[in-house]
């Protein structure tokens, strides 16, 4: 279903647009989220501590793939809404073959400093095998990557999210069914939790383009008139790089406060590779809640809407804060069931300091919502420079503040989960003061 999401009501138009996109995130998770199952149920705390820390470190990387496809995907959004079908082939053409090219890249870097970054994350040496052993596998599946988010990126550009969760939810049954399957069926530990992933990661990559191809080949069709122009591969490209810089800074923030959770040893370390999944499963909705409302503010920028936008961001911002504070009282009450999902009972440490991360970092999931919003505003006005300031902003403060208290007697660890929401509350505040100041001259532009 392809919507224009330049007509219509407005809740109705952004909550119908949005709901697969939170579904079909929710679906991604599921790829981690059943490899941390799987692996903390039958492989142990130690290879769950191994797991998890990847996962860091491949949410980092993968980031500037999706903060590229999210880029572009503006540019798409709002060449849709100026209906101007030659700009948007164009800007498609320019944009796969920045991805393919950067694609290319990352995975000739990753293999050749595979052994480096293992140690640059302060990896204990009981881990560092098995860890070696999930990552050479699971960057693997970084073409998957690629395909998918590139074309996912462009059909919700087009008004249609429900395509994109279709592949996922195919994907993610069969990443769950594959991780038993190698996992406790065939005893390939790791690396068969990884394998899962990357089959399961090129299906969704190979489906969803064979679609877009078949649904849309007007779009991707070689004509003689479209060709990889300067003018248009700079314009994505300025799009794209700045929300990838955004992508990639909130990423390796939170790798540094990898390396440094590390160094409180296994116990931490497990306890924060189950509780980060609860967390990003939680305000998850909210994320994908604010990409949705980029694209709506995308398009309706496109077909100069200044006062369709205005009751966007007023709509956008109640739906958003709601929904927060509701997730916040869920994860504070059940913490502890939550963080046995991934943890035997008996492990007692491990959930005690896992409850600890969720009753700080989850009491305060409204200002990430707003945060994501902020970004997703800015980004749509053609103004991706100020979020990659509030994400530096974010997570400057986060890191920052993670390293200094961690490292006073009496607070340690703790400190670490404090300083996540003090960094989303000054974001929050910088980004609505710019806006208060800057919003007539915002729409001025349009």
């Amino acid at each position: 279903m392809d919507n224009n999401l330049t007509q219509g009501p407005v809740i109705k138009t952004m909550v119908r647009f949005a709901i697969p996109m939170i579904l079909g995130d929710l679906l991604q998770q599921c790829y981690n989220i059943a490899d941390t199952l799987i692996v903390g149920k039958f492989l142990g705390a130690d290879a769950l501590a191994a797991v998890g820390s990847a996962f860091s470190l491949m949410t980092f990387l993968t980031s500037i793939l999706l903060g590229l496809a999210m880029g572009s995907g503006t540019v798409f959004s709002i060449r849709f809404g100026q209906k101007d079908q030659q700009g948007l082939k164009e800007g498609i053409l320019a944009s796969f073959a920045l991805l393919g090219i950067v694609t290319i890249l990352l995975n000739v870097v990753i293999f050749a400093g595979i052994d480096w970054i293992i140690w640059a994350l302060r990896t204990p040496e009981s881990l560092k095998a098995m860890m070696r052993d999930y990552l050479m596998v699971i960057f693997a599946g970084m073409v998957g990557i690629f395909l998918y988010n590139f074309f996912a990126s462009l059909l919700r550009s087009l008004g249609n999210s429900l395509v994109p969760l279709v592949f996922l939810a195919i994907s993610a049954g069969l990443n769950i069914v594959l991780d038993l399957w190698f996992v406790a069926g065939l005893g390939r530990g790791v690396a068969g939790a990884a394998e899962a992933t990357v089959i399961s990661q090129y299906v969704s990559g190979i489906g969803i383009w064979i679609y877009t191809r078949i649904k849309f080949p007007h779009l991707l069709k070689r004509e003689k008139d479209v060709r990889l122009r300067l003018r248009c591969v700079r314009e994505i490209g300025s799009f794209s790089a700045l929300t990838c810089l955004q992508q990639s800074i909130m990423n390796l923030g939170i790798l540094a406060v990898q390396g440094l959770v590390n160094s409180f040893g296994t116990t931490v370390m497990a306890a924060f590779a189950a509780a980060v999944k609860i967390d990003a499963f939680a305000y998850l909705p909210v994320q994908d809640f604010g990409n949705a409302f980029s694209i709506f503010v995308a398009q309706n920028y496109g077909a100069k809407d200044k006062d369709r936008i205005k009751k966007g961001i007023r709509a956008a911002t109640g739906l958003s804060l709601s929904f927060g504070l509701l997730i916040s009282i869920c994860v504070f009450v059940f913490a502890r069931p939550l963080m046995t999902l991934f943890i035997d009972a008996g492990e007692a440490a491990v959930i005690r300091e896992g409850v600890n991360y969720l009753h700080i970092e989850g009491a305060f999931y409204a200002l990430i919502g707003g945060l994501f919003l902020l970004y997703g505003l800015y980004r749509a006005l053609g103004k991706p420079g100020m979020s990659v300031v509030l994400t530096i902003v974010s997570l400057g403060t986060r890191v920052a503040l993670a390293y200094i208290l961690a490292a006073i007697p009496g607070i340690g660890v703790i400190g670490i989960w404090w300083s996540v929401p003090i960094g989303w509350f000054l974001a929050d505040a910088l980004g609505v003061g710019y806006y208060w100041i800057k919003h007539k001259k915002l729409f001025s532009e349009m």
